[in-house]
């Protein structure tokens, strides 16, 4: 190769990395605004890269998203129920808190068969979850009313045990790559906390992360490096924070309301956000994969 041809092709490689690297935390619409309710949450990934998210328009309805953004009813639910947070487990079925019937659901994706995995009545509701690379489930339980919260997790054979009571508002969860921590955030209070995890699902030193001194706090989720991406609800952006807590980037979306944020795409790099005052997803592409999958094996 003459250098001549070697100097446009290093142009070429440096063009098309320097735009798509332009392409990274800018966010786009990807679902048309009002074909979800309000409520809509979730969001979760199947393997085929297909993106689940509550209340398609209509309660009680989980819908599904194509990567191009087609959206179609997937299931209804079962009289008196109403998901929220979904996530999927290591053998790909469906998990989804059901706040209003005090229940985790649990969905066989290609049957679309539904059945209650966890029930406990004592929940105020079950709103959002998180999930270890061992299928142990953590549930955050906020009480809007008063202001308070508890945090629940649920083992593989759907026992619920109640971990800490009497917190504030909890609604985000999240387990970092490799189960060695839980991340719970309360919504009012505008706190994070961080517990170390043991590999039985016990937590412990438990310490603040980081507190905001405005807008609400909602879903939230980890990529591969253990940075965490919150939703700002009523602010309009998603922020990035590293494991120390320090504020790395903040992503501005189209809506105001983001309720939940998940990672998928073909290689993990595409994040999808749930927004409620647009009834829509939105997403933008990240540096790092979100840590759902290889990297949340345990080492």
């Amino acid at each position: 190769m003459s250098l001549k041809n070697f100097m446009f092709l290093l142009t070429i490689i440096f063009t098309q990395t320097s735009f798509h690297q332009e392409e990274l935390f800018i966010s786009k619409v990807l679902t048309q605004p009002g074909g979800f309710t309000t409520g809509i949450e979730g969001p979760a990934c199947d393997k085929d890269g297909n993106i689940y998210a509550v209340n398609f328009q209509k309660k009680g309805t989980i819908g599904k998203v194509t990567p191009d953004g087609d959206c179609s009813l997937f299931v209804e639910l079962p009289e008196g129920s109403t998901g929220n947070g979904i996530r999927f487990n290591s053998k790909g079925k469906m998990l989804i808190a059901d706040y209003t019937g005090h229940n985790i659901l649990k969905v066989d994706i290609n049957t679309k068969e539904i059945s209650v995995f966890a029930n406990e009545p004592k929940m105020n509701q079950p709103n959002d979850i998180a999930i270890s690379s061992t299928d142990i489930l953590f549930a955050s339980d906020p009480n809007w009313k008063d202001s308070t919260g508890n945090l629940w997790r649920i083992d593989k054979d759907g026992k619920v045990t109640l971990l800490e009571s009497n917190m504030g508002t909890t609604n985000g969860v999240e387990v970092s790559p490799y189960d060695k921590i839980l991340y719970v955030n309360e919504s009012i209070q505008r706190n994070v906390w961080a517990y170390d995890l043991s590999v039985e699902g016990n937590i412990s030193n438990k310490r603040l992360l980081i507190k905001f001194d405005d807008f609400g706090l909602d879903g939230m989720r980890c990529d591969a490096e253990g940075n965490l991406f919150i939703t700002r609800y009523d602010k309009g952006t998603v922020i990035k924070i590293s494991p120390e807590g320090k504020i790395l980037k903040e992503i501005t979306l189209t809506g105001r309301k983001p309720s939940n944020i998940t990672f998928g795409g073909e290689d993990g790099k595409t994040a999808y956000v749930t927004l409620a005052d647009n009834g829509n997803i939105e997403t933008f592409r990240v540096d790092v994969p979100g840590s759902e999958g290889k990297s949340q094996q345990v080492k």
